[in-house]
């Protein structure tokens, strides 16, 4: 009995009266998932600490897959001439960009704040 909802299921994909998995609906939500991380505001702040006196600018909060944050760090270390590593979903650029980072992530669709 547990599979009879299966075979109508399938009865119902075959005759074409039930949309296939795969349509262009589904297509359009797969987009808004994959660039929900750039809802979320980053946090974007400038640390001393443990750096042997050294500044650094830090994004935090960042909720997209390792390759979107190695990225966008490599986006923004290339546009502003600067050294930096993208780990643990946080962007560390040398120095105190704050400002120039805020900037170039607007430009790119994200939402900033700090």
């Amino acid at each position: 009995m547990a599979s009879d909802w299966k075979d109508a299921l399938s009865a119902l994909r075959d005759s074409g009266t039930l949309p296939d998995g795969g349509s262009s609906a589904n297509d359009g939500q797969d987009s808004d998932k994959s660039s929900g991380f750039k809802k979320s505001p980053l946090h974007v702040v400038v640390e001393r600490k443990g750096r042997g006196g050294k500044t650094a600018t830090i994004i935090e909060g960042f909720d997209g897959p390792d390759n979107e944050l190695e990225e966008l760090a490599r986006i923004l270390k290339q546009k502003l001439g600067a050294g930096g590593s993208a780990r643990g979903g946080e962007i560390l650029i040398q120095g105190n960009r704050k400002d120039d980072v805020k900037e170039i992530l607007k430009s790119l669709g994200y939402k900033t704040k700090g």
